[in-house]
């Protein structure tokens, strides 16, 4: 698949840098999770052959800017509109996983008139202790930079697809290989996730998948108090797959996304 790197920016200066694979509308949009980036998802992109889909870098990930002075939901959202308003003529699909689930999520209510269909990957509306917080900045700040390999930072970071998922989109510098994005502007956004957003998700009309894993980061009395939250939610469960499902439990994570965007319509995706 042809691809393009693009990049946009927005009126605080923060630069939001995406790639786009060459194929036929309707667009799908696919927003990645905290401290990851667009590039875990690239296997999905080529996993949709014919469809024209658009990876985003969110603010402080990836090669968009990585300390950008905004971190508020708010400003994510307006990201991921304005590409869509740029790269699409019409609705498009949009695709988000946890933190980047909570974003689509935030975008299908705010801007109804972009979204087609949304699919929420381990998400739900929002929450979160500040213990909890705390722990995952300290977990990012421990982190023992720079790597003098990626087989290094993978060992240190536990192993695994999420580790080697990490290692693999290390920045090189002359001294090492560093993450492409900054603790505490980690720190920062994760705390905006904390307030539940129940009137935004009651509100969303757009016929939305939800996938969960069995051995994600949700209760199942979280999982179906949100599903139950939904005005047009289908869902589905992986087994054997964690939070990080599109890494671990690729085939049955595409098979459910192809499927469910393919519903109602000549498939472009057989």
């Amino acid at each position: 698949m042809q691809q393009q790197l693009s990049e946009i920016r927005m009126s605080d200066g923060t630069v939001i840098s995406y790639t786009v694979f060459d194929g036929a509308g309707p667009a799908v949009v696919i927003l990645h999770g905290l401290a990851g980036s667009s590039r875990e998802f690239v296997p999905t992109a080529e996993a949709l052959p014919g469809r024209r889909v658009i990876l985003i870098d969110q603010r402080g990930h990836g090669r968009s800017t990585r300390v950008p002075a905004d971190t508020s939901r708010a400003a994510f959202v307006a990201d991921a509109a304005r590409v869509i308003e740029a790269e699409s003529s019409g609705p498009v699909d949009l695709v988000g996983q946890s933190m980047g689930a909570h974003t689509a999520m935030l975008v299908a209510a705010a801007h109804p008139h972009l979204i087609r269909k949304l699919v929420l990957l381990e998400g739900n509306e929002g929450g979160g202790s500040p213990e909890e917080h705390a722990d995952l900045a300290q977990f990012f700040h421990s982190w023992q930079v720079p790597f003098a390999t990626r087989e290094q930072a993978q060992e240190s970071l536990g192993g695994g697809p999420l580790a080697q998922a990490w290692a693999a989109d290390l920045e090189a510098r002359p001294d090492g290989l560093y993450p492409r994005f900054d603790p505490d502007v980690m720190a920062q956004t994760i705390r905006h996730l904390a307030t539940p957003r129940w009137e935004e998700w009651t509100s969303v009309l757009a016929p939305t998948l939800v996938v969960y894993a069995d051995g994600g980061m949700f209760t199942e009395e979280q999982k179906a108090r949100f599903v139950a939250g939904g005005a047009n939610v289908q869902r589905v469960d992986l087994l054997g797959a964690s939070h990080d499902a599109h890494l671990d439990a690729f085939d049955r994570w595409v098979d459910s996304l192809a499927d469910f965007i393919a519903e109602g319509e000549v498939s472009l995706l057989k």
